[in-house]
């Protein structure tokens, strides 16, 4: 039995794009791709459909790589700290990942976070938005960081992917977007 040592040539083209492109997550000004993904809570399953939100208020979208790592917990707890400050610019946070919902609810009740968090287990969205991460530390593909402003019109009106995934997003700039459209 052989084993090909050679790099995955696909891999390699992934990360090179990535790392020269950022992948291109959606621009501003595009319409925000609708979804309707799963959200474990205390009631149990849940849908969460951004389209809900259009006509009431803003949405924020985050995407984030993984439950239970440091980063992603760092900026979920920060973000479950400052709630109240997007619910007074009339907006309600979404952050997805490519977790099940249920390992989402363990890690939540774990750090105490309140965010609400929706699982794109098939990574559909993830596609649809721009944010693949390819092969992140060899576990496959995951959610790249980034963060997205969505009006209750359903446009995107903010648009940032971090350049890795250990740096969080520009949280002053996603509120001033936010504060435009209140």
């Amino acid at each position: 039995m052989s084993f090909d040592t050679r790099p995955n040539p696909n891999y390699l083209f992934n990360r090179v794009n990535y790392l020269t492109n950022n992948i291109m997550a959606i621009p501003v000004g595009s319409k925000a791709p609708d979804f309707t993904l799963k959200s474990k809570q205390a009631s149990g399953l849940v849908d969460v459909k951004l389209s809900n939100n259009f006509g009431k208020k803003n949405t924020v979208l985050l995407f984030f790589p993984a439950a239970f790592t440091g980063v992603c917990t760092q900026e979920m707890c920060n973000i479950t700290g400052g709630l109240s400050d997007y619910a007074g610019l009339n907006a309600e946070v979404i952050a997805i990942s490519v977790d099940t919902p249920f390992a989402q609810e363990a890690w939540a009740q774990k750090e105490k976070i309140s965010v609400t968090l929706a699982s794109d287990l098939n990574k559909e969205v993830i596609k649809k938005y721009g944010v693949v991460f390819p092969m992140l530390a060899g576990a496959g593909d995951t959610a790249a960081r980034a963060a997205f402003v969505i009006d209750k019109a359903g446009v995107v009106q903010y648009s940032e992917q971090t350049p890795s995934p250990k740096e969080l997003p520009h949280f002053d700039q996603v509120k001033a977007a936010l504060a435009k459209l209140k």
